[in-house]
């Protein structure tokens, strides 16, 4: 039987999965199981740079699990685990930390963001993000990693992580590379018309896995339009293509075709077509939220699941660490 490639992805343990999480990435994953070998985690260590509260981290990671596993994701088929539960990966970012240089870590573009808007918590978890994440992909010898744009120069440095321990020591490391799934992925906007949906902000901009028809409701109606077009086969704004967008994910293709149709003659009428995609909308997402309710009531089978999950990634994980170690001369008895 032909082996097959390995697909790493994590998500981080912090803020409520949303519609963008979805569509960006989850519905990908749950294909991906199907042909390649997928280790996904919760990045439970990641959202530690952020000091969550203690008493929420266990029903954060618990719920982030759920939601994927709502969406769709076969505990059977992935190792689905979290990232705490694999020490090989905090053993791979020491080593790793050794390659890594204080001056390419602080010209990392979302380090210089975090340390602009969170002056008082430049801690060192915040500069090596890149080298915990690198360890994260290399620590399964991935050579696939599914990332959104704004993570690409992180996966280039892993990349470049790896050449390096594999220069000073020996061949050790696959070289990761970006993994377009599907290059159709769509990419949700806020609401609001000002940038992506976000898991922290612009909330009420956002249609997250656990809202409910009124609040999927309220927040589609205050989404962003105008006064409607005023000739024929008009160019949409971004704003407006975005619920267009949304509604051709979630809707009947009769009924897309019906608002365009009606945007293409300039008799669009908004509030309608807002009314129609929150329900339509609060249709979708309904078997999501009551799926991850369930699970998240069930922490017995998260437990499991996540047990079972760290148990195939440990699997993985302490043979490369092994390898590793043996190169570096760590390698006693």
């Amino acid at each position: 039987m032909q082996k097959k490639e390995i697909v790493v992805s994590g998500i981080r343990s912090t803020g409520y999965l949303h519609l963008g999480n979805y569509f960006g990435a989850i519905h990908n994953y749950v294909k991906m199981q199907e042909d390649y070998q997928c280790y996904f985690f919760v990045a439970d260590y990641h959202s530690l740079t952020t000091h969550p509260d203690p008493k929420d981290l266990k029903a954060n990671v618990f719920r982030v699990a759920a939601e994927n596993i709502a969406s769709g994701l076969d505990p059977d088929k992935v190792a689905l685990y979290a990232q705490s539960d694999i020490p090989e990966i905090p053993e791979l970012y020491l080593m790793l930390n050794m390659l890594a240089y204080k001056g390419e870590l602080e010209k990392v573009p979302t380090f210089k963001d975090k340390v602009r808007l969170n002056p008082d918590n430049v801690n060192a978890g915040l500069l090596t993000y890149p080298v915990l994440m690198a360890a994260d992909i290399l620590i399964h010898n991935a050579v696939k990693v599914p990332v959104g744009k704004d993570q690409e120069q992180h996966l280039e440095m892993a990349r470049n992580f790896a050449q390096r321990f594999n220069s000073r020591y020996g061949e050790v490391f696959a070289e990761p590379h970006v993994f377009r799934f599907d290059e159709n992925t769509v990419k949700i906007m806020s609401l609001d018309g000002n940038g992506k949906m976000s898991k922290s902000e612009n909330v009420n901009a956002t249609i997250y896995l656990n809202d409910d028809a009124d609040t999927i409701g309220k927040k589609i109606m205050k989404a962003k339009t105008d006064s409607g077009p005023t000739e024929p086969n008009s160019d949409m704004p971004d704003y407006i293509r975005n619920i267009f967008q949304l509604m051709q994910l979630v809707s009947a293709a009769s009924t897309y075709d019906t608002y365009l149709g009606a945007y293409n003659n300039c008799s669009i009428r908004y509030g309608d077509m807002k009314k129609q995609l929150a329900e339509d909308m609060a249709a979708f997402v309904q078997p999501i939220r009551e799926r991850a309710a369930d699970l998240q009531q069930d922490e017995d089978r998260l437990r499991k699941i996540l047990k079972e999950g760290a148990e195939k990634a440990r699997e993985s994980a302490s043979k490369t660490i092994a390898m590793a170690r043996k190169a570096i001369g760590i390698h006693y008895y």
